[in-house]
């Protein structure tokens, strides 16, 4: 009974303190370990023993549409053999749906391209939403095919390089990087639901 009434206090005070920051949003995952400890973890949990307590709903920016790009994506999709949602998913990440978005590191349109790699992935003008759509679908390709399919790492490679990602012999332990992929996991399950 103590230990159900100690897992009540726990439950209720973490429900407090995610109402009372409303401006973050993620899903939340509770787990209760063999000693009784409680642990809690908005990103994707380490095990299946963690359970959903609270749903994000997710709000996406009303400033570009999230279906505009959808025939440039299904037609790289197709060529490219690669997950119509999770190109979707990166696009959201990358750059929000806008077509001219310039990153500070120079990074260009919709998939967010490297200059160095325009030429390699055919892109003459990286503001042209089907070229951009094509060339990212083409690299992120590239990306899973280095990685053997796993999607983790050709996100990371796709965010920092895949050298960055060899070095590491995994996700590299860059904040950016890490937050990168369970952003872009998380559009990603978003996209395939629907």
């Amino acid at each position: 009974m103590v230990r159900e009434h100690k897992y009540l206090v726990v439950l209720v005070a973490a429900l407090v303190l995610f109402a009372a920051v409303p401006f973050l949003y993620a899903d939340i995952y509770m787990y209760v370990d063999e000693d009784g400890t409680t642990c809690f973890t908005n990103l994707v949990p380490p095990t299946p023993k963690y359970q959903v307590i609270i749903k994000e709903r997710k709000r996406f920016s009303r400033s570009y549409s999230t279906d505009r790009y959808d025939k440039h994506i299904r037609e790289a999709s197709k060529i490219h053999g690669v997950s119509f949602p999770l190109l979707k998913a990166i696009m959201k990440a990358e750059s929000d749906f806008n077509p001219k978005a310039v990153s500070k590191k120079g990074a260009k349109g919709l998939m967010q391209i490297m200059p160095s790699n325009f030429k390699t992935l055919g892109i003459q003008d990286p503001f042209n939403p089907r070229e951009n759509v094509m060339g990212g679908a083409l690299y992120l390709k590239q990306m899973l095919d280095r990685f053997n399919g796993k999607v983790h790492l050709a996100l990371a490679a796709y965010n920092a390089g895949p050298d960055s990602v060899n070095r590491s012999g995994g996700i590299p332990p860059i904040r950016e990087t890490e937050d990168y992929v369970n952003k872009v996991m998380e559009y990603y399950r978003i996209f395939r639901e629907g």
